[in-house]
């Protein structure tokens, strides 16, 4: 089912649509500041497994949390004091921060790693949606594991793609380039995956562009 919603000022009806889909355990497609995302509400074992399964990716490959404020991600990240400096300077934007988790986070989502990705994303689609569900809401690109790695920017086409979702919430076309994956969890930032916002990455903190990182935030 796909819904048209306005980017600006999403209408709170059709959100609190997508929030009764998630909280039943569903999968949505939503518009983030930088490419389309699947999701599902953190806690719903259902849609987790869904998501991996409609994807087709490994278990041990992560997904990013999306929380509608930065301090929500001190409640599922552990934040030291540069990691806060480092961050609050960022958000809300197109990045993904690597640090460890709290045990906040369902063991579903850690397997055997003690870290997860975290997204405070600029568009207020995804930031009303995490707001209203009260979790955080789960994020992996939209594409489609028989097409490549690239982002579906049509998401008429999502639609077309994943019909096992409960719903897309249509605001127009995506962007072409996904967040900016940045490794907090040593003494210094790195750089892990280059994409949407790096003027502004390297003009603050002068963190270059590096290989491409094999993983699907």
């Amino acid at each position: 089912m796909r819904i048209e919603l306005d980017a600006v000022h999403p209408e709170p009806r059709k959100i609190a649509r997508a929030v009764e889909a998630l909280r039943g355990g569903g999968c949505i497609a939503y518009p983030t500041d930088t490419v389309y995302g699947l999701g599902c509400a953190m806690n719903e074992k259902r849609g987790v497994d869904a998501l991996y399964e409609m994807k087709r990716m490994r278990r041990e490959q992560p997904l990013a949390l999306i929380v509608p404020d930065l301090s929500n991600v001190a409640r599922f990240a552990v934040v030291q004091d540069f990691h806060y400096r480092f961050i609050r300077r960022l958000v809300p934007g197109p990045y993904c921060f690597i640090l460890e988790a709290t045990r906040e986070v369902p063991k579903i989502l850690m397997m055997k790693r003690k870290t997860l990705g975290i997204r405070v994303p600029d568009h207020p689609v995804p930031v009303a949606i995490a707001r209203e569900l009260g979790v955080p809401l789960i994020s992996t690109t939209a594409s489609h594991p028989a097409e490549g790695p690239e982002a579906i920017q049509d998401p008429d086409v999502i639609d077309d793609r994943f019909p096992q979702l409960e719903m897309v919430l249509d605001a127009g076309f995506g962007g072409v380039h996904g967040s900016t994956v940045i490794d907090l969890t040593s003494a210094e930032p790195k750089l892990l995956r280059a994409g949407a916002g790096m003027d502004l990455l390297e003009k603050i903190f002068g963190l270059r562009t590096p290989a491409v990182l094999d993983e699907d935030f």
